[in-house]
């Protein structure tokens, strides 16, 4: 654990203020949920909630069936970074903060494919230094809100996505919403 210097008093409501740097850094906003997480030694740990993450030893083996079907690299992620990645070049995008650009993409709430004739891909993380020639995005959609996404990419543009990879991530995140809603 990384000391910060920073000492803050717990107030008579019991509440305690996490500083504006440590928010920005850990990119948590008002309203995130946090989990509250005690160890015998007396320490409190706060960590940010992601629905998605709670699932994903089964994410991660989501991601392989769709690598594996699809042949492309697959990953899913939460609205903060990717929770699991599959398929070749997955290490480029594993457990990485994903990208201001497609956190937008996903607000919006519509699935995308790229390229498009007219548009350029996403950069689906923060720090991505290789293209990918056709990216396929679909938001997961929770009771309403949008807690994530399914993204399909590919490296070389021989093989053009087609009807199928879209549908395929759609039934992929769809079936991630659900099982979020049990």
């Amino acid at each position: 654990m990384k000391a910060t210097g920073i000492v803050r008093r717990i107030d008579d409501l019991g509440r305690v203020v996490v500083p504006k740097e440590i928010r920005r850094t850990l990119r948590i906003r008002e309203g995130d949920p946090l989990e509250i997480f005690t160890d015998r030694e007396g320490e409190i740990i706060l960590k940010k909630y992601s629905p998605i993450g709670e699932l994903s030893a089964f994410a991660g083996q989501y991601a392989e069936s769709l690598a594996q079907t699809t042949g492309c690299l697959a990953c899913i992620c939460d609205m903060d970074q990717v929770v699991a990645a599959a398929g070749t070049g997955k290490k480029d995008l594993a457990d990485k903060y994903i990208s201001s650009q497609l956190g937008k993409i996903l607000n919006e709430r519509t699935a995308v494919m790229f390229p498009d004739q007219e548009q350029a891909g996403v950069r689906i993380v923060s720090e991505q230094e290789v293209e990918y020639a056709g990216e396929i995005i679909h938001p997961v959609i929770c009771e309403g809100d949008v807690i994530g996404g399914v993204i399909l990419l590919s490296r070389d543009g021989k093989k053009p996505f087609t009807g199928a990879e879209q549908k395929v991530a759609g039934c992929a995140a769809d079936f991630l919403g659900r099982q979020m809603e049990q």
